[in-house]
């Protein structure tokens, strides 16, 4: 009930906010007072038509479908953001093991090359899991 309320208040605000900006517009428009007078009660009057007109259900509810359609783009941004992040990370551990295994290689030391070449394999398939992982959810 109270969240109600709040909300009948909150498009009661948006309605007077609504009213005095058009207000403020007329009068400051460069017009004779007459005429600003003049036209300044027809806006009025088509915008209190214009209210009547409101369904504030339906805008009620397309404002929280609207809400809801952001709060799930930014639940997929941050997806998006973790999985590239991810995919930049695989890219460096795989440049740093080969770096690894190159390095053995130089050296000739077969004990070291081979576990250079495991640990690059390991690398390569636990980053494999990890993106998987992400790109499912």
């Amino acid at each position: 009930m109270k969240k109600e309320k709040t909300k009948k208040k909150g498009f009661g605000k948006f309605i007077a906010g609504a009213l005095i900006g058009g207000t403020l517009g007329v009068l400051f428009a460069p017009k004779k007072g007459s005429e600003t007078r003049k036209e300044l009660s027809s806006k009025l009057k088509d915008l209190l038509e214009k209210a009547k007109e409101i369904d504030v259900q339906e805008v009620k509810d397309t404002f929280y479908k609207k809400i809801e359609k952001i709060e799930d783009e930014l639940k997929d941004l941050d997806r998006e953001k973790t999985l590239k992040i991810a995919k930049e990370k695989g890219r460096d551990l795989k440049k740093l093991s080969e770096d690894l295994l190159s390095y053995a290689k130089e050296k000739g030391t077969p004990v070291l090359e081979k576990a250079a070449k495991e640990v690059k394999e390991k690398i390569i398939e636990v980053t494999k899991e990890v993106l998987e992982k992400l790109e499912e959810k």
